[in-house]
C-alpha cells in the first residue's frame, strides 16, 4: 500500500508512530474498507478508514505525551478523529478518563468501534465517544454534552492546513486537514476554555505558521503558554509546534528545547521520538499544573 501523506506532506512512513498495519482476531477490517493499526507496540489499536479521510501518526502520540505523569481526571480529546491521542494518553495513565469529540460521522464510528475491540478491553471503561461540532456554543455545545468546567485536561489537533492548501479530493481528508474558517483556532479555544476548570490544562499540535493565531485566541482565557519546536533533524526548520497553556493563568509565555523526528540521515525515530510515540515517556510542561480533585 502506498504510505498515506501527513498534514505537512511527510509521508507515513517517515514520521507515523509505530503502526504495525496488525488486525486482532475477530475483527476482519480489510475486507470492510477499514484497518486495524497498533499503537504503542501493541499497547491499543485503532480502527481507521483504508482509503481516505486523516490516519494517525506522529502529530497524535506528540499531543497525547504533553499530558503529565501525574494526571488523572477527565480529558476531551477535540476533533479526536478515531481516538489516537486520547486513547494513547488513556492507555499510559490509568487514572484518566477520556472523551472523544468528533464531528465527522465516519470517524466518530471508528472511535466506536475502536472501543469495541477486545484489545481495547483495558480502556473501553474509561473512554467515551461524543458525537459533536467542536465549535458549538452555549446551549448548543453544552446539549451535546460538552459541560462548562468539567474537563482537567483538554488536547486538540484542529485542521491546520490553510483552505488554499486543500489539495485531495477525498472530502473526509479535506476536512481533517484544512480549515473551514479562518477564526479555526478562535472557535477551538473558545470551547476548550469553556469546558475546562480552572487551572485546566490545553495542549494543541499545528504549523508553526499557526502561533500568533494560537496565541490571539488564547488571549486572556490562558496563561503559561509553553511552546516547542518539533524539526525533524538538526539544521531543519520546525514543521510542527506543541503549545500548552493554563486556564486562567498570569505567567509568562515559555520557548522550550526543540524535539527531534530523526538523528540521522535516515528515517528512524531518534530515541526521544521513539520514546514519546510509543507512550514510554511524556512531555510535561516546565511550569507543571495543578494536580486535579
Amino acid at each position: 500500500m502506498k504510505p498515506e501523506a501527513d498534514r505537512s506532506g511527510h509521508s507515513a512512513s517517515e514520521i507515523q508512530a509505530d503502526r504495525r498495519g496488525a488486525t486482532p482476531p475477530g475483527e476482519d477490517a480489510s475486507s470492510s474498507g477499514f484497518t486495524v493499526d497498533a499503537f504503542h507496540n501493541g499497547g491499543f489499536f485503532l480502527v481507521q478508514p483504508e482509503g481516505s479521510g486523516h490516519r494517525a501518526g506522529m502529530d497524535a502520540m506528540l499531543l497525547a505525551a504533553t499530558v503529565p505523569e501525574s494526571a488523572r481526571g477527565l480529558l476531551a480529546d477535540l476533533g479526536a478523529g478515531a481516538g489516537a491521542a486520547g486513547l494513547a494518553a488513556a492507555a499510559r495513565l490509568p487514572d484518566l478518563e477520556v472523551v472523544l469529540i468528533e464531528r465527522a460521522s465516519v470517524m466518530a464510528d471508528c472511535a466506536r468501534r475502536t472501543l469495541q475491540l477486545a484489545e481495547n478491553a483495558h480502556l473501553a471503561a474509561r473512554a467515551r465517544v461524543i458525537e459533536a461540532d467542536v465549535a458549538l456554543q452555549g446551549d448548543r455545545r453544552r446539549a451535546a454534552g460538552l459541560e462548562d468546567c468539567r474537563y482537567d485536561y483538554v488536547i486538540m489537533n484542529p485542521p491546520f492546513n490553510s483552505g488554499r492548501d486543500r489539495k485531495t479530493p477525498d472530502p473526509l481528508k479535506s476536512e481533517a486537514h484544512a480549515m473551514e474558517f479562518g477564526d479555526l483556532f478562535e472557535r477551538w479555544l473558545r470551547t476548550a476554555s469553556a469546558i475546562l476548570k480552572p487551572g485546566g490544562q490545553v495542549s494543541l499540535i499545528a504549523r508553526p505558521e499557526s502561533l500568533s493565531d494560537i496565541l490571539i485566541a488564547m488571549g486572556k482565557r490562558f496563561g503559561g503558554a509553553e511552546i516547542t519546536p518539533i524539526c525533524p533533524r538538526p539544521g531543519d526548520d520546525a514543521i510542527r509546534i506543541l503549545v500548552t497553556a493554563i486556564k486562567g493563568s498570569r505567567a509568562r509565555l515559555g520557548l522550550r528545547d526543540r524535539i527531534l523526528i530523526h538523528e540521522g540521515a535516515g528515517n528512524d525515530f531518534s530515541t526521544q521520538m521513539n520514546d514519546l510515540a510509543n507512550g514510554r515517556t511524556a512531555w510535561p510542561r516546565r511550569v507543571k499544573t495543578r494536580s486535579s480533585k
